[in-house]
């Protein structure tokens, strides 16, 4: 059952919801989807999943983006309700047709709404009835919408459609009796992969393929050969090892060499200091976009585009279209920039998976759009893309590191962060450049060595203390890293410490004992801010450390609500030149926004995001 359906425009004024159905929702379901969907360019999916305390529920959108209006439909997710997406579309054909802006309330649509739902229902069941299920083939509930919508759209004479096994037809926009679209995006499968899987095994099978008859050559050629030299080396006699006599040595063992014990006086003499001020740290400095640049991109841009736009439709077809406008913008026209768009996205580093969901999100939210004149749908796509990569790096909620820290001073208690991440990314390196940031604002800090599996982790972070004059709080190798880092927290409140860093060992995202080590370091603790350290040059790999860290922090976690990661420290972005997709890789796969970018060797080498500048490398 259809527990609400509700519509509402893009600015957030609720027009008109299902009162018949009379359920009331638990949780917040339209709000999550909204914050977690919507606003972050997913909207190009099918369906959302919404789990809340006692009831789990599916929502199935689509939007009138003509006129700014979005329609969501919210139902019990162990239903399958196969309807919902032709009345979802049917909704939003009749609610067009009377929607006024200067209206806020449609109480009679009630009665048109009661009538299109029993009309989809009617449909739901007849595709039933033509359609019986099969024993042993159990269909997916996607294909089953696909099959259930292509029914209900198709006319009586036209019989009951063909299955084709989700890979034919099902995948196109699909059309209603009225002749109107359904509205919703639809993943269409690319018709190119199989011919360039198929084409990669032909062309490999054709290179590394064995040729007997040079086979057969190389034997009789080099069987000579061959022979010989296993007669000769038969024939070399075998020598007799001779075994050395032992000698004993009597004098006492030497010392071992044991570094992790010179920590008092003599080792600091051989330790030089920072200068009290090596320079402004990155971080307070803003960086500039030469507009001079920007200009040339954008013309190098514009001239791409009519070289592309003139080889495909002519200049004079292209010409009148940008003059005239286009009545609504439809997939079809939108298909060749956005797949220009998606191989640009791919070759700055973002994962291809990324970079499609993005394209489907861009799709969605100008499919039914009328084009203005003058303009061209390349350059229309192009400025959506833009703001869609703007609204995703830009953090969802404001993360201000020192406003926070003084907030924790006032409450008499220590701002605790901790760094994450996978083995050699350099978190001790990118730690030490942060604890200089923060000195340089008058916060004392005090380091907790953490890594007590890695060897030489201490020494490496006992060094940097050194360097920067700050306390480092340590215990040795082999102890419980959650223990410890309780323990630096219990001496920064006794000490009057400002902020922890707390450095743990690196860890690949696969590991369980140390996923699980790290667990229970975080909900022991309860840090203020857990940063994920990842390099800027992994690309694609960066998606799956990223996701399976907070997957594992979340199945591990013995706590109802488990600590994910807060924020995202991108380390070597000095080296990946124009490469900046693996920041907008990481940022769409956790949501977490990137707080600190690693630039450099120097403490100082430590810069924000600059959001405006990633999105034009990106779309460069």
């Amino acid at each position: 059952m259809l527990e609400e359906l509700l519509i509402f425009t893009r600015g957030g004024l609720i027009l008109w919801t299902c009162k018949e159905l009379g359920n009331a929702l638990k949780g917040s379901p339209i709000d999550t989807l909204i914050r977690s969907c919507l606003l972050e360019e997913r909207s190009g999916a099918a369906s959302y999943n919404y789990d809340a305390p006692g009831a789990s529920y599916t929502l199935k959108w689509t939007f009138h983006n003509e006129l700014g209006l979005v329609f969501v439909a919210v139902y019990q997710r162990i239903l399958h309700l196969l309807y919902v997406e032709d009345l979802l579309a049917m909704v939003k054909h009749e609610f067009s047709q009377v929607y006024d802006p200067k209206r806020t309330a449609y109480h009679d649509f009630d009665e048109t709404f009661r009538q299109l739902r029993l009309e989809a229902l009617a449909r739901a069941e007849d595709l039933k009835r033509s359609n019986p299920p099969m024993a042993g083939n159990a269909k997916k509930q996607g294909q089953g919408n696909k099959s259930g919508f292509e029914g209900g759209s198709k006319k009586k004479g036209d019989g009951a459609p063909k299955n084709d096994g989700g890979d034919g037809d099902n995948s196109k926009g699909l059309k209603l009796e009225n002749g109107h679209s359904n509205g919703n995006f639809v993943v269409t499968k690319d018709s190119n992969l199989s011919s360039n899987v198929n084409g990669r095994e032909n062309a490999s099978s054709e290179v590394g393929a064995f040729n007997v008859h040079k086979l057969q050559k190389l034997r009789t050629k080099g069987g000579k050969k061959t022979d010989t030299v296993a007669k000769a080396s038969k024939a070399e006699p075998n020598k007799k090892v001779t075994k050395k006599n032992r000698v004993w040595d009597d004098k006492p063992p030497e010392t071992k060499l044991d570094f992790t014990d010179h920590s008092g006086e003599d080792g600091d003499k051989n330790i030089d200091f920072v200068a009290a001020d090596i320079g402004e740290s990155m971080m307070d400095k803003e960086d500039i976009v030469s507009s001079e640049s920007e200009e040339e991109e954008e013309e190098n841009d514009v001239g791409k585009k009519s070289k592309t736009n003139a080889k495909n439709k002519g200049w004079f077809s292209s010409m009148f279209q940008s003059i005239a406008g286009k009545a609504n913008l439809e997939k079809s026209d939108l298909e060749p920039a956005l797949k220009a768009l998606k191989d640009r996205l791919m070759t700055k580093n973002v994962a291809e998976e990324i970079a499609e969901k993005l394209c489907e999100s861009v799709a969605a939210s100008l499919e039914g759009k009328k084009l203005a004149s003058f303009t061209r749908i390349s350059s229309t796509v192009h400025a959506a893309m833009e703001e869609a990569l703007v609204r995703i790096l830009t953090p969802r909620r404001s993360i201000d590191i020192l406003r926070d820290v003084h907030v924790a001073k006032e409450q008499r208690k220590p701002y605790v962060v901790v760094f994450v991440g996978v083995n050699g990314v350099g978190k001790s390196t990118n730690l030490a450049k942060v604890a200089y940031w923060l000195q340089q604002h008058n916060v004392s800090v005090m380091m907790a060595a953490c890594d007590t599996f890695r060897s030489g982790a201490v020494e490496q972070l006992r060094t940097h203390a050194r360097r920067l004059q700050i306390p480092i709080f340590e215990k040795g190798y082999e102890k419980d890293p959650a223990v410890v880092a309780k323990e630096a927290i219990q001496e920064a409140s006794r000490n009057g410490s400002d902020v922890v860093l707390v450095d743990t060992a690196g860890r690949m995202q696969d590991n369980e004992p140390l996923m699980r080590a790290l667990s229970k370091l975080i909900y022991l603790n309860n840090p203020d801010l857990v940063l994920f350290v990842g390099e800027a040059l992994v690309g694609n790999d960066a998606v799956d450390q990223l996701s399976k860290f907070n997957q594992k922090l979340a199945d591990l976690s013995t706590s109802p609500n488990p600590r994910l990661i807060d924020g995202i420290l991108l380390t070597k972005f000095d080296t990946i030149d124009d490469k900046v997709g693996a920041a907008l890789s990481m940022v769409y796969i956790s949501g977490a926004p990137v707080m600190f970018v690693g630039c450099g060797q120097s403490y100082t080498d430590l810069k924000k995001l600059n959001v405006k500048s990633i999105v034009k490398t990106l779309l460069k």
